[in-house]
């Protein structure tokens, strides 16, 4: 006959056990999300499909050369937040495409700053050449093009990772300048316990940390850390925002995301954030 006390034990090892499969379960789904959080940061599509998640991101019909993309996780609910940003400026988005990188022409000991002047605001972004002189000369070349003018950012991720992403013309996570540049500055001291510290802007790419595959892959979209980011240091991180940038950042994040676009997977910003003008000027 079972005693109270023997009871009582077994049922404490019952609670234990549930306690720890609980536990190894919430283990397994949070290395699983990492994983897929790590792999998918930034995608570029070059003529090929990429899956992700739920939904399967195809390349545009009339861009077969470097098309490019980002997948991110599923966003949180949308906002209630009121879009704190100005009417874009009046003008259209050039339709630019290049056969090739082109040639570096930037002093690479100098440093540079890119000027987004967007509808919420100036967000200046410090770009020290030395680190990475061939994805700022891409910025200076394209820029200088009026490439990233009237623009849309066209993605903000509020889970996981806390982005914003710019840098398509398409304003779908579909579009590149044509040609991609290689990854640089991956070793960057400011890359500490595979976390993108708030402030840094680095490019979206089309590497797989699954697979091992899609390296120098960079095209012209890029994203900005508004908040400490747990990721792998598998993206070129080519510039600091400045403290008035952040401002201006941070308020777009408080705006708070969109429900995923069922087509393109993008989690668009509920601020209106257009680049109404972009410039490049050497420090």
């Amino acid at each position: 006959m079972v005693t109270q006390e023997q009871r009582r034990r077994q049922l404490a090892r019952e609670k234990f056990l549930r306690q720890q499969q609980r536990r190894t379960s919430a283990r397994r789904k949070a290395h699983a999300r990492n994983a897929v959080i790590a792999s998918v940061i930034g995608v570029i599509v070059v003529g090929s499909v990429v899956s992700y998640a739920t939904g399967i991101f195809k390349n545009d019909e009339d861009d077969k050369s470097n098309a490019a993309a980002e997948a991110t996780p599923s966003p949180s609910a949308p906002s209630k937040a009121p879009d704190p940003c100005e009417k874009p400026a009046g003008g259209k988005v050039k339709s630019l495409s290049y056969k090739k990188e082109p040639a570096v022409t930037i002093d690479k000991s100098a440093d540079y700053t890119m000027k987004l002047q967007t509808t919420c605001g100036a967000i200046d972004i410090d770009m020290p050449a030395s680190k990475a002189p061939r994805t700022v000369n891409s910025f200076n070349f394209l820029v200088g093009k009026g490439y990233l003018d009237h623009t849309k950012c066209h993605r903000l991720t509020s889970e996981g990772i806390y982005v914003l992403q710019c840098g398509d013309p398409k304003g779908t996570g579909m579009g590149g300048p044509g040609y991609t540049i290689p990854d640089e500055n991956l070793k960057d001291k400011s890359l500490k316990g595979n976390v993108y510290p708030a402030g840094t802007v680095a490019m979206a790419n089309q590497y797989n940390a699954q697979t091992k595959e899609g390296r120098n892959s960079g095209g012209s979209q890029f994203f900005l850390v508004y908040q400490d980011s747990q990721l792998p240091p598998d993206y070129t991180p080519f510039g600091t925002i400045t403290k008035s940038g952040m401002k201006v950042l941070k308020k777009i994040a408080d705006a708070g995301a969109q429900p995923a676009d069922p087509t393109t997977g993008n989690t668009a910003p509920n601020a209106t954030v257009v680049i109404d003008k972009a410039t490049v000027t050497k420090s």
